[in-house]
């Protein structure tokens, strides 16, 4: 039987993706306070929602992206029919994403049309991207009864804010061999969306050695397949003694880098679903774009600063930049985005030594 106060939510397939759907758990449970949240979601992202309190549990989707499965979701959605959810929301704008709330026959289901998804959605939306022009504020507007006409600003309560776990957290620093004896600054290297996303190697290693001759060490954060491109920033970092810079890229699953993430003082990285994890967690950081859009896809915190050429060829949304060049990443200078950082490696300290004092004090 169908209650009220249990929702199923089918999550995005992006690491981004899924911290901004964070912002709609939020909105559903200050407009709905004893509603309980489940999410169908991909396996890789269960460690991104046990971060996320609002979200009472989390069911595996055992297919990969774009797999169609039908036999699979047919079977799951029979599964989840026991569930009693009263409304299934649908982040996902394809139509394999909206059949297993069908196959389960959740009485409300509820997304934006996307292709052509007439009768498996039963409360659609028709998308306004001028009133909706950021994903997570089309995410949001699903918790209402209908889409706005009118741009909506995210209110602040809604930004996204994930719970880190301290106690694996520090478990991490013995078993990798790290300290916080110097201020850490992450660098996330890696976009599993294409090279047209990524800050080039050697900018980031200009970074380092500057930001190791300011007394900072360097924590290469990202998966198994960015393990290239941290070898390629330590190698031109040409390391001495004092530069501390460590790949740490594959040593650590997408849980390890979130509460990694935590310890560190700011963070520098591409436009990618580790800059959304830093965003969630308040870290001071600098976000590089460049086939993307900081207008669509921004960093969600106060703390953040995008950093975006907005040449004549930008946007292009494109995996490899169609012109070759990767002229909106590549004349986004080292010295540029130590300009950014500093002032709020500046401000943590600061903050620091104010509460060494505090902790001093008679």
């Amino acid at each position: 039987m169908a209650t009220d106060d249990n929702i199923l939510v089918v999550g995005p397939a992006w690491v981004g993706d899924m911290i901004m759907a964070q912002s709609l758990f939020m909105a559903l449970k200050a407009q709905r306070p004893g509603v309980q949240i489940d999410v169908l979601a991909p396996a890789w992202s269960l460690p991104i929602l046990q971060r996320m309190p609002q979200v009472r549990q989390a069911w595996v989707l055992p297919l990969t992206h774009g797999q169609l499965g039908l036999g699979t979701r047919w079977r799951l959605g029979r599964q989840l029919a026991k569930q009693g959810y009263a409304q299934a929301i649908v982040l996902p704008g394809s139509l394999k994403s909206a059949l297993v709330p069908w196959f389960a026959g959740i009485p409300r289901r509820t997304g934006f049309l996307g292709e052509m998804r007439y009768g498996l959605l039963n409360d659609w939306r028709q998308l306004d991207k001028k009133a909706l022009p950021m994903t997570v504020q089309r995410f949001v507007a699903l918790a209402g009864e209908a889409a706005p006409a009118q741009p909506q600003p995210l209110p602040e309560p809604l930004r996204p804010q994930l719970v880190a776990n301290a106690a694996n957290a520090a478990h991490l620093l013995g078993k990798l061999g790290l300290s916080t004896d110097k201020p850490v600054v992450a660098f996330m290297p890696g976009a599993e969306y294409g090279p047209a996303k990524q800050w080039p190697a050697a900018h980031f290693a200009r970074l380092a050695q500057d930001l190791s001759a300011r007394g900072a060490q360097i924590w290469i954060l990202g998966s198994a397949k960015d393990r290239a491109v941290g070898e390629a920033i330590v190698a031109g970092a040409h390391q001495a003694p004092e530069l501390k810079i460590r790949n740490l890229c594959g040593l650590t699953e997408l849980g390890d880098c979130v509460d990694l993430l935590s310890l560190c003082h700011a963070a520098v990285s591409n436009d990618s679903g580790l800059m959304h994890v830093a965003a969630a967690l308040d870290l001071p950081l600098v976000a590089i774009y460049g086939s993307s859009d900081p207008e669509h896809t921004p960093p969600l915190s106060e703390r953040a600063s995008a950093l975006y050429l907005g040449l004549s060829c930008s946007p292009c949304f494109e995996r490899q930049c169609p012109l070759g060049h990767t002229n909106c990443l590549v004349q986004i200078t080292p010295e540029r985005v130590l300009e950014r950082l500093q002032p709020m490696l500046a401000l943590v300290k600061q903050q620091s030594e104010g509460k060494s004092a505090e902790k001093d004090a008679p």
